[in-house]
C-alpha cells in the first residue's frame, strides 16, 4: 500500500471530506447500520485478547451495501440522463439496489444478470419496477449493459467500480470507525473491489494504523490476481459459491483505491464459505448469503494467526438468498447428526 503521505497525488481516490459529504448526502435515504460485538461459540476459540466485531450491512435497504452506491451515483445525474435511465449488469445485489435507487429517483432501468441470478432477486428487482434482461453468464451480461449505453445513451451505474461506487460504499467505513472505537484490523469481502476499496478509503484516512485486508473466494481472485500481477487482471471462468462476488475482471479505477489502501488480499474455499455461513447461522442467528460469509473464513483461516489478539471487525456484506437455496449450502458437508 501507498503511503498516506501521497494522497494529495491520488485526488481521484475518495478523500475524506468527499465520503463525510456522501454521508451526510445519504443520511436518510439508507440506513445507519449496527455493530454487534460476536462473544460466542467460534469466537471463544479464538487466541485470547482477539475481539471481533459485526458490522451488519445484510439489515441495510435491499439487504446489501450496494444501495449506498447506486444511490449516490443516480442522486449525481441531471435531468437529461435521468430521462434516458440507467442500466446495470449483475447477479442480483447490485441489481436490486439499482431497481430501488431508480425507482426512488423516478429513474427508468434495465437489468442485465446472468441466467443462473437466483429467482428471488430477480423477481425482486421486477417488483421494484425494472426491466431485467437475462442473460448467459456474467461476461454476456456486461457486454450488453455496455450495448445498452451505446444504443439507448443509458447511464451504466456499475457494481463495483468509479468515484460514486466508492464514495458510496466508504460510507460503511465512516460509520464502523465512530461505532467501534480502537479497531486494529478490517476484513472485508472482495468482487470487483468497490466495497473493499471504499471502505479501505474511509478506514486509512481516520486511522492509518488499522489494517484492511481484502478476502476473494477462490474461484473468483481478479484482485489477488491484480495484486500479484501489478495491474488489473480479467478471468478466464468464475467458479464459486459465492455468486455475488464473482467479477469477472479487476478494473483500473477499484483496483487502483484497493492499492492504495488495502494492507493485503488472501482467498479462502468455497468449503471454508459454506462453513463459515454454518458457523453465523449457528452462533450469531444470521442467514447469510456466501459472499458475506467470506471475511468471517478468512478469519478463521487464512487470516487467523495475522489477527491473534487483535481488535477486527467483519464486514457481514448483505443476504439475499431465499430460504430452499440457504438450506441447501448449509448442508452440504454437514457431518451425520448434526442438528
Amino acid at each position: 500500500m501507498s503511503d498516506l503521505s501521497d494522497l494529495r497525488a491520488h485526488a481521484r481516490y475518495p478523500s475524506l471530506p468527499e465520503i463525510q459529504s456522501t454521508a451526510r448526502r445519504l443520511q436518510g435515504k439508507v440506513l445507519e447500520t449496527p455493530v454487534w460485538r460476536w462473544q460466542t461459540g467460534a469466537a471463544l476459540q479464538l487466541d485470547a485478547g482477539t475481539q471481533v466485531w459485526l458490522k451488519l450491512e445484510l439489515f441495510q435497504i435491499t439487504g446489501t451495501f450496494k444501495v449506498r452506491g447506486a444511490l449516490n451515483s443516480i442522486e449525481h445525474m441531471d435531468a437529461s440522463a435521468r430521462a434516458r435511465g440507467v442500466v446495470a449488469a449483475s447477479a442480483g445485489n447490485h441489481a436490486m439496489a439499482v431497481a430501488y435507487a431508480a425507482k426512488v429517483a423516478g429513474v427508468g432501468a434495465k437489468l442485465a444478470m446472468p441466467a443462473t441470478a437466483s429467482p428471488a432477486r430477480v423477481a425482486a428487482c421486477r417488483e421494484a419496477g425494472a426491466e431485467v434482461l437475462l442473460l448467459p453468464d456474467v461476461h454476456a451480461a456486461f457486454a450488453h449493459a455496455l450495448q445498452l449505453v451505446a444504443d439507448e445513451g443509458r447511464t451504466m451505474v456499475h457494481p463495483y467500480d468509479g468515484p460514486l461506487i466508492a464514495q458510496g460504499t466508504a460510507t460503511v467505513g465512516l460509520e464502523l470507525m465512530r461505532q467501534v472505537a480502537g479497531l486494529d484490523a478490517v476484513v472485508v469481502p472482495v468482487g470487483g473491489g468497490g466495497l473493499c476499496g471504499g471502505i479501505a478509503a474511509a478506514v486509512k484516512q481516520i486511522n492509518p494504523a488499522c489494517r484492511v485486508y481484502g478476502v476473494e473466494p477462490e474461484g473468483a481472485d481478479a484482485m489477488n490476481r491484480s495484486f500479484e500481477a501489478g495491474r488489473p487482471q480479467t478471468l478466464e471462468r468464475v467458479a464459486t459459491v459465492a455468486d455475488s462476488l464473482g467479477a469477472p475482471y479487476a478494473l483500473d479505477y477499484s483496483y487502483g483505491v484497493c492499492r492504495q489502501f488495502v494492507d493485503g488480499m488472501v482467498r479462502v474455499s468455497d468449503e471454508a464459505i459454506r462453513a463459515a455461513m454454518r458457523i453465523l447461522y449457528r452462533d450469531m442467528k444470521l442467514a447469510t448469503e456466501p459472499a458475506t460469509a467470506v471475511s468471517t473464513a478468512a478469519l478463521l483461516g487464512p487470516l487467523r494467526q495475522t489477527l491473534a489478539g487483535k481488535k477486527v471487525a467483519l464486514i457481514v456484506c448483505g443476504s439475499n438468498l431465499d430460504a430452499a437455496r440457504f438450506a441447501e449450502l448449509l448442508a452440504v458437508d454437514e457431518p451425520a447428526g448434526a442438528s
